[in-house]
């Protein structure tokens, strides 16, 4: 038995990257049975055979798994967001943070174009009192790469963020070698955004990032929902004021004796991020678990 990790999925074979090579697998027909899916970020044990089929034999535990894409254990999650052209949408950001805390994911906050505006420093600021890891990068001059790379050392990762940020700029400053074109499309991964996208793990280093260069923030925000009552925990900031509002009921929209609004109000709470909670709750509040099944 060997271990490895599921770099890629593609017609029922499965890329499984171990210590020493890359091995194609199938699934074992147990797991069809048990409506088990292995997907790529998985944990796995592999048979190795030299006369039939290498197999998949165990999946370990999954710490959290995406819908789309469809991938597990991630580590980080980089959120890409470009202060012009386009302009940077905290709404957006925010709604990408909130999902990222729900999976158990670490959202890194990425902020782009610096060279052609300045108020960087105020979008840090924002979301480093919120308690986030912020890095400002000027593509331009490579600035930020370094500290980008740092963070991916030893984990497996991902970026997001609307066309047009910067992601792939980013990546070919930080690995010159993916040759990562504007329009997002790699020559080393053979796809763009007109190929059929299949999820894929790429090595770095000591870490992965999967389906590089990113995937859209709208891809990733129609495909995973939270429902209002575990609302309120996707956003750090306001866990050590839940429990303490009048009303045991309290939304933290509009109520009436709120702590959180409270908070926001006396400037502990930065203001855009509850206005990014109360819209999120408000797209959600008539949603039942059972609807999300």
């Amino acid at each position: 038995m060997t271990k490895g990790k599921i770099i890629k999925g593609i017609g029922g074979f499965y890329y499984v990257d171990t210590d020493n090579e890359i091995y194609e697998c199938k699934a074992r027909g147990n797991f069809r049975k048990q409506k088990i899916t292995p997907l790529v970020g998985d944990n796995v044990e592999i048979s190795i055979n030299d006369k039939s089929e290498n197999t998949i034999d165990t999946i370990y535990p999954r710490k959290n798994e995406l819908v789309r894409p469809p991938l597990a254990n991630l580590d980080r999650l980089f959120i890409v967001a470009s202060l012009v052209d386009p302009k940077i949408n905290t709404t957006i950001i925010d709604n990408l943070i909130a999902i990222a805390e729900f999976k158990k994911i670490e959202p890194v906050i990425v902020i782009t174009k610096t060279d052609l505006d300045n108020s960087a420093d105020e979008y840090k600021t924002i979301y480093e009192k919120a308690g986030f890891k912020v890095v400002i990068c000027n593509n331009t001059t490579g600035d930020g790469a370094n500290e980008i790379l740092s963070l991916l050392n030893g984990k497996c990762s991902a970026f997001t963020g609307n066309t047009g940020v910067g992601k792939s700029t980013l990546l070919n400053n930080i690995f010159p070698n993916l040759d990562l074109k504007t329009d997002e499309t790699s020559k080393k991964l053979g796809r763009g955004k007109h190929t059929t996208r299949h999820c894929e793990l790429f090595k770095i280093d000591n870490g992965y990032i999967a389906d590089t260069p990113g995937f859209s923030s709208l891809e990733f925000k129609q495909c995973e929902k939270i429902l209002k009552d575990d609302l309120p925990y996707c956003f750090r900031e306001f866990e050590k004021y839940i429990g303490q509002c009048k009303f045991s009921t309290c939304s933290h929209t509009n109520d009436k004796g709120c702590a959180i609004i409270e908070a926001v109000n006396d400037g502990k709470i930065s203001k855009s991020r509850h206005e990014s909670y109360v819209s999120m709750y408000n797209e959600v509040k008539n949603i039942k678990e059972w609807e999300l099944k």
